[in-house]
């Protein structure tokens, strides 16, 4: 019995596919894991967004955001199929942290973690990052370029951040499909190496 050819809308995979890993993509409040998943999956993303309401005023900081108006309260899901045979799961998990109940059940399964920064709050990264680590997931840090602010070296983006000198670090926009996949394949890369390692 041949495939099943993946569906016109691409919603179904073909039945060639044989591995799924599971990614996910994290980072503090309004840092673009939304727009970056997005972005990247080839079905219509299941977004998990509620409007903003005055309530929540002083519990989300909107500098730098001033015009966002939504936000993630449980997750976003997106796919990508990298090749015939594998296929990436995109999970992204919202950033404040009211909402770190559901990390642990999130990262279930999970290979690694693409870390999304904003070069302009940095601090806003660390207990992100702390998160990452305390579950143990290998990650790889992606700075996310806004309009009109500055890039910055990545040794001095690795020093700000206190990385590891084999945590990989890559400049993307997440409204781009082209640096958004430079960043995942960057991970993806990151991962294979870990695990070529661990088998040798």
């Amino acid at each position: 019995m041949g495939s099943r050819p993946a569906s016109a809308d691409g919603v179904y995979l073909d039945d060639a596919v044989k591995t799924a890993a599971k990614i996910l993509v994290v980072g503090h409040f309004a840092v673009g894991k939304t727009t970056f998943i997005g972005t990247m999956s080839e079905i219509p993303p299941l977004r998990t967004e509620e409007q903003m309401t005055q309530a929540g005023a002083h519990l989300d900081d909107l500098k730098g955001v001033p015009d966002k108006t939504t936000t993630t309260v449980a997750m976003d899901f997106g796919r990508i199929t990298l090749s015939e045979k594998l296929v990436l799961y995109l999970f992204g998990t919202p950033g404040q942290e009211r909402f770190v109940q559901v990390w642990e059940d999130m990262t279930r399964g999970a290979l690694g973690a693409l870390v999304l920064v904003d070069p302009e709050r940095l601090k806003e990264s660390f207990p992100i990052i702390d998160l990452v680590e305390q579950y143990g997931l290998p990650y790889a840090i992606s700075v996310n370029h806004f309009d009109d602010t500055p890039i910055r070296p990545d040794s001095e983006l690795r020093e700000a951040l206190d990385l590891l000198p084999e945590t990989p670090i890559v400049t993307c926009d997440a409204r781009d499909q082209k640096s958004s996949a430079d960043a995942l394949i960057t991970l993806v890369r990151y991962l294979q190496t870990r695990t070529a390692r661990s088998t040798t």
